[in-house]
């Protein structure tokens, strides 16, 4: 399996009104920075934009807050509608992934199995794997770059929101999946994408157990048993380089926060926009320090006929 550099991470929020609030949040809290956003307008009415959503960047890792506009603002619409569906507390879209040549992942995807789905238009530029295929996460690869990505410009430096961010984000630890049960992860996971497992632990005070894949340059950690409400993305967590001063900092802005210093905090969702993002001082045993390969898209070894017509 080729070594999946995370391109994205998105969700979905019910109604446009609230976007605003949500994106203010990053970008006051955390220090996020806009490579782009996407808006419907008079001028951009040719288009037929069905949502809009503001590309924020922290440390190495791009958030994208997403709500349903224009078009997709009525019932029936499909994006919207998804949308709709997927905001719930604690829910995450997905994740996006960048390769190299979208067809010869088109080919290595299909060779084990997976139905791909395509936007119109955007036959050239990803493809998704659906919700149902990958135990709650939608999965899309895409080709090329991001609009106004700054991780791809050569003076890009994610260290500062470690050395100059009163978070003192280091990076991406881990993305949390909730799951019935750790082996059928493992199946999927390490089986069908091929993704090495970094073993399996008990997660500190939660009464939960964790299998946790690399996916290229960030983990998946397969949570088990799920809480009430959590499907597939439930939650990320944030390596940083002093939990104690993390914790007082978000204590100082008047935070309510779950978990301990020791081990890994989060925000209350109720006062983070219904997200669950958690912080961490530690990293566990085997896993790699938090880095990107966001410039390094993932390239697929060339899938024989008779492998991909077994597939079929």
């Amino acid at each position: 399996m080729a070594s999946l550099p995370l391109a994205h991470i998105s969700w979905a929020i019910a109604d446009n009104a609230d976007r605003a609030a949500c994106d203010a949040f990053f970008i006051d809290l955390f220090g996020a920075e806009t490579a782009y956003e996407m808006l419907v307008t008079p001028e951009t009415a040719k288009y037929r934009f069905d949502r809009e959503e503001r590309l924020m960047v922290v440390g190495n890792t791009m958030l994208i807050p997403i709500a349903p506009a224009g078009p997709g603002a009525e019932a029936g619409n499909p994006l919207g509608d998804m949308l709709r569906r997927s905001a719930g507390p604690n829910r995450w879209i997905g994740l996006a992934f960048r390769v190299a040549d979208l067809k010869a992942a088109d080919a290595w995807f299909r060779s084990k199995g997976f139905e791909l789905h395509y936007d119109r238009g955007m036959e050239n530029n990803y493809f998704l794997i659906t919700k149902r295929q990958a135990m709650g996460m939608r999965i899309e690869a895409m080709q090329g770059e991001l609009p106004g990505d700054p991780r791809l410009k050569p003076d890009w430096n994610p260290q500062k929101w470690r050395d100059d961010h009163p978070l003192g984000i280091e990076g991406l630890l881990s993305v949390d999946l909730a799951c019935e049960e750790v082996e059928a992860a493992r199946a999927l996971f390490a089986g069908r994408f091929g993704w090495r497992e970094l073993g399996g632990r008990d997660l500190p005070g939660e009464d939960r157990r964790g299998a946790a894949f690399l996916m290229g340059d960030a983990v998946l950690e397969a949570v088990s048993p799920p809480r009430a409400g959590e499907a597939g993305i439930c939650g990320i967590t944030f390596k940083v380089r002093n939990a104690a001063a993390t914790w007082n900092h978000l204590k100082s802005r008047g935070f309510d926060l779950i978990g301990a210093p020791e081990t890994r905090f989060a925000i209350r969702p109720e006062q983070a926009h219904g997200r669950l993002i958690w912080f961490s001082e530690v990293l566990p045993e085997g896993w790699p320090a938090p880095h990107s390969a966001i410039r390094q898209p993932a390239q697929f070894l060339a899938v024989s006929d008779d492998t991909a017509a077994a597939a079929d």
